[in-house]
């Protein structure tokens, strides 16, 4: 597929609220491979729709538990806390700690429209986190407690 361009802070796209995707079709399809592709050049831990110029309600999560796709997802479930660093591939040279729930559950839809559930904890559960918050405009450093330059 293609490497998409990663917008980068300052750009007004990262501060909206995304739109659900309703059109499980082939453009879609497109995105999901692209934002793949360009996570894993990037070597990011996932990305988020408007990272890369759309306003859809979709994320990537590239982990150690795996490769996961995540349309329309709501976390309906949080528990726990843990403080750790987090980056962004739209605020570069910088780092900072962010208190994340350790646990969460999530559903959310495939690129078919089909339904899922999924608990994740750890890094995979700061990741989705992370990522969701992209979908309502919300970067790290806003919740970050402290930020460097990286």
């Amino acid at each position: 597929m293609a490497i998409r361009n990663v917008v980068q802070v300052g750009d007004d796209v990262l501060r909206q609220k995304c739109f659900p995707v309703e059109n499980f079709d082939e453009k879609l399809w497109t995105l999901l491979e692209d934002m793949k592709d360009t996570v894993k050049k990037e070597q990011g831990a996932g990305l988020a729709a408007p990272q890369v110029g759309v306003l859809r309600r979709v994320v990537v999560v590239d982990v150690d538990e795996g490769y996961f796709e995540f349309i329309n997802p709501v976390i309906t479930k949080q528990s726990g806390g843990q403080n750790g660093w987090e980056g962004c591939l739209s605020v570069r040279g910088k780092s900072g700690i962010v208190e994340r729930p350790m646990r969460v559950s999530l559903s959310y839809q495939d690129r078919n429209g089909e339904k899922h559930e999924l608990n994740a904890k750890g890094f995979f559960a700061r990741a989705i986190c992370h990522e969701l918050d992209h979908l309502d405009g919300v970067l790290y450093i806003d919740r970050a407690s402290h930020i460097e330059k990286a």
